[in-house]
């Protein structure tokens, strides 16, 4: 499935529950989909778990 019917499915999925819900269906839709994305980005293998605690440039390192 291509990232672009994936991306169609989503705001679906948000026009819905913002549609049928309100807007507190809609926000909670979002950040669960969200905690889905990162949770499968992490069992893929693309995420680590110090990717979240680690900085993110080696300059600043480099300045000390």
């Amino acid at each position: 499935m291509s990232m672009a019917v994936v991306g169609l499915l989503a705001g679906m999925a948000l026009g819905f529950a913002g549609y049928f819900g309100g807007f507190g269906a809609f926000v909670l839709v979002a950040a669960l989909g969200a905690i889905g994305f990162v949770a499968g980005r992490f069992l893929d293998g693309d995420l680590e778990a110090g990717d979240f605690f680690r900085p993110r440039g080696g300059d600043r390192d480099r300045r000390r």
